[in-house]
Parts: structure tokens; C-alpha cells; sequence
């Protein structure tokens, strides 16, 4: 498998729970800790070097988004991936996705635009080539475009379904075809921000997402 990496918003002071979580989620959705393995939270405490108390905090954030599994007298496990969520996950991530292009297109400000700037000029050098740049360079465009919205319940409820629909990604990596033209379509989007299009935003988006499933489900 290509080994990829998950790239996290700028979460600046967080707290010790707030950075158990990330970096537990980022053990999950990259498959470090795969589907069904045992949840130990002193092995997580040691191996974060974070106290037993901010990891056991994590641990229950990640239970009720479903990416650990709590049995009671069993233990706690690394959800399952069911590839029939990768459906439910389109189903919502149409919806509020396109929603998110369509504030971004009409609340990006002069900042936000700087960075589609360098997202854009980035992907017309040819970096994103190689698997691994187009896995991060397709988490970077959602994370902007999810910023680029300033509504930050949104934000999350975007982020968290992105982040199981990209657990799904990671399960079929090696089977995936043609990813590269299913990052570079962000061009498109990006440039309806950029020129304050909503509409446009919103259908590329949508476009997109539901691409995602198809090779996604093609390849699993």
C-alpha cells in the first residue's frame, strides 16, 4: 500500500484531549490502527506520550463518531469499515458539502484567496503526480474550501464525514484508479470561489463527491 499521510487544520492551543483525538484519529483513518483492532488506551497514552485521562476523553469522541467501537465486557475496537456507509456517507456529504462551496464562493476573503492562489499555482506545477501528493493536496482543498465557509459548526460536521469517507479511501488505495483526475477537478472548484461563483462551487462539489463514491465503490 502507498503510504499516505493525514493532514490535520491548524488546531494552534489545543488541549491535550483535542490533540489525543487528531492524533488517534489519524492512527484510524490512515489504518496505522486497522479496522478491529484492540483499543488499549494505556498503549495509546504511551505511545502518544499524553495522559490517560485526555486519551480516555479521545477515546470516547471517537466512540460516538463511530470510528471505535465500544462492546460492553469485550473491550473497545477500531470500528469496521462497511463499505454500505461509503452510500450513507455520499448521501450527507452532497448535501452539506456543496452547501460549504456555496458559502465559500460568497464569504472567501482576501486571505482565503491568497491560499487558493498557492493551491492552484501548486497543482499546475505537476507536484501532485505521485499518490501521495494527491491524497494530501485532495485533504488540503476540503479543508480550505470547509475554512473558506467561516462557519465552523459546518466546518466540523464536514470534517468528521470527510474523515470516514477518506478511512474508505485509504481501505481501497491500492485499487483506486484515475485519482489524479479526481483531485485536479478541485481546480474547478477552487476557481468558482476564487471568482465568487456559488452556484458553480456548489455543483463541482457535488460533482466531485459523487465521483468519489463511484470509483471508490468500483475499487472495494
Amino acid at each position: 500500500m502507498t503510504s499516505a499521510v493525514l493532514l490535520e487544520p491548524e488546531i494552534g492551543s489545543a488541549s491535550l484531549s483535542e490533540r489525543a483525538y487528531r492524533q488517534i484519529r489519524r492512527l484510524i483513518v490512515t489504518l496505522e490502527l486497522p479496522p478491529g483492532a484492540l483499543i488499549s488506551e494505556a498503549e495509546l497514552a504511551e505511545r502518544l506520550g499524553i495522559g490517560r485521562t485526555p486519551v480516555r476523553e479521545a477515546v470516547r469522541s471517537l466512540a460516538a463518531e463511530r470510528l471505535i467501537e465500544v462492546l460492553p465486557r469485550r473491550g473497545m475496537f477500531v470500528a469496521d469499515v462497511d463499505p454500505r456507509d461509503l452510500s450513507a456517507l455520499a448521501e450527507v456529504r452532497e448535501q452539506l458539502e456543496p452547501f460549504a462551496a456555496r458559502l465559500a464562493a460568497t464569504r472567501r476573503t482576501a486571505a482565503d484567496v491568497a491560499e487558493i492562489d498557492a493551491l492552484l499555482a501548486e497543482m499546475s506545477s505537476g507536484r501532485t503526480a505521485d499518490m501521495r501528493d494527491l491524497i494530501e493536496m485532495d485533504q488540503r482543498i476540503h479543508h480550505h474550501v470547509y475554512r473558506c465557509a467561516h462557519n465552523d459548526v459546518l466546518a466540523g460536521l464536514c470534517e468528521r464525514n470527510y474523515m470516514h469517507a477518506l478511512r474508505i479511501w485509504f481501505l481501497a488505495l491500492d485499487r483506486v484508479s484515475e485519482l489524479e483526475a479526481a483531485v485536479t477537478e478541485h481546480r474547478d472548484l477552487l476557481d468558482a470561489i476564487r471568482a465568487r461563483d456559488a452556484d458553480r462551487a456548489a455543483e463541482v462539489m457535488r460533482a466531485h463527491i459523487v465521483e468519489f463514491e463511484s470509483a471508490v465503490r468500483q475499487a472495494i
